[in-house]
């Protein structure tokens, strides 16, 4: 063999060396890029089922919860009638004062037993959030705020409607019960603002805002209880969540779910 073909078989093989290099880097290249597109399809899927599960939790919780106020209403509470029932017939036939007197206050037990019972039964069958609007849900608990004339709350919106699930309303109407609480309790507020707004881009945008003292953002606790129940609501249903506080100048929280593509 010649110089010539060994410089020629040097230089070819040279040339497949590279190129079986590079089809290896490109490979190798492609293999981590699908992995990479891979744990993001499943990292997706996992947090899409983890939403899905949470908001089948509190479907499951809302019709638990109506259950155990028919049971309380349709079973303990019939049997608690006919003991009232019993009660008030011995009192009547009853003759001894003493006696009578005893009765009378076992009666009186049973009867406020009964009613109380019945709250409740009407507080854990109350399909309120179902059958009532977002803005109506929202308007109520204002009002009940106000009443109590501790902080003044405002409420405004930019819709007529917002046609909302049962997840959506109870995950929005829990956020601002427990925001409200937060800011009469440790704020001090004088005033608290409820803006309900959305757009094109998103389907809705919640904006509450206080007055009160406000805290330091580095100082915060993340594990508070009440910042971790607003934050895991707002996971449940995919939205933003920020929370911006100064001393003295109030505390903001922005909750955005944007629109599905």
């Amino acid at each position: 063999m010649g110089k010539t073909e060994l410089l020629i078989t040097i230089i070819l093989f040279n040339i497949f060396f590279v190129l079986f290099v590079a089809a290896v880097m490109v490979y190798i290249r492609k293999y981590k890029q699908r992995k990479r597109e891979y744990m993001n399809e499943i990292e997706i899927k996992n947090e899409i089922h983890k939403r899905e599960l949470l908001a089948t939790q509190l479907e499951i919780q809302q019709a638990t919860m109506q259950q155990i106020g028919r049971e309380l209403h349709d079973n303990i509470g019939q049997k608690l009638t006919l003991v009232s029932l019993y009660t008030q017939q011995l009192l009547y036939e009853n003759r001894v004062p003493e006696v009578s007197e005893r009765i009378d206050q076992v009666s009186q037990i049973i009867n406020q037993s009964l009613q109380d019972l019945r709250n409740l039964s009407k507080t854990l069958t109350d399909d309120n959030i179902n059958q009532k609007e977002i803005v109506t849900l929202i308007q109520e608990e204002v009002d009940n705020t106000n009443a109590f004339k501790r902080c003044h709350v405002s409420f405004e919106h930019n819709f007529k409607q917002l046609d909302l699930g049962f997840v959506h309303k109870n995950v929005l109407l829990r956020i601002i019960q427990e925001f409200i609480q937060n800011s009469i309790k440790h704020a001090n507020c004088k005033n608290i603002f409820i803006n309900l707004n959305t757009s094109e881009d998103i389907l809705w945008e919640l904006n509450l805002r206080d007055d009160g003292i406000g805290f330091d953002n580095t100082e915060i606790k993340s594990n508070g209880i009440g910042l971790t129940n607003m934050k895991n609501r707002a996971a449940i249903i995919g939205a933003d969540f920020s929370l911006e506080s100064q001393k003295n100048t109030g505390t903001t929280l922005k909750i955005i779910l944007k629109k599905q593509p």
